[in-house]
């Protein structure tokens, strides 16, 4: 599994967010449940709220994740002068269009509501 995100639950302890294909879908997991996510999602949240990648900006890849031909998905963190910590990015590249990147918090938040309004709708 790929983990995009990880954070301090209400109990202060880690809790992580997941992300893995099954039979050519995306599903999201976390000790809240599984959400399968409807197709297209990651592009769209990526689209709306990315931006270009910046391949020359000092980063450390962390994993990375195949989703189908020609498409991938990469965990990076980037310190930036001005940070003390380092932030986690998610980097979302295609065969066909310019490698976006927006911080993980907010492609996770997004995608945790997608699959969950998915499941709601049954």
């Amino acid at each position: 599994m790929f983990r995009i995100h990880e954070f301090s639950s209400a109990s202060g302890e880690l809790s992580s967010v997941f992300l893995r294909v099954a039979d050519g879908e995306l599903v999201l997991s976390s000790e809240g449940g599984e959400w399968l996510l409807p197709s297209g999602a990651l592009h769209a949240v990526l689209t709306r709220y990315g931006a270009p990648f910046d391949a020359s900006a000092r980063s450390t890849e962390i994993a990375s994740l195949r989703l189908s031909e020609g498409e991938c998905l990469r965990h990076v963190r980037h310190l930036a002068g001005y940070d003390v910590i380092a932030r986690d990015y998610l980097v979302y590249e295609r065969a066909d269009g310019e490698a976006l990147c927006a911080l993980a918090a907010t492609v996770t938040a997004a995608l945790l509501h997608l699959g969950q309004a998915r499941a709601a709708r049954g």
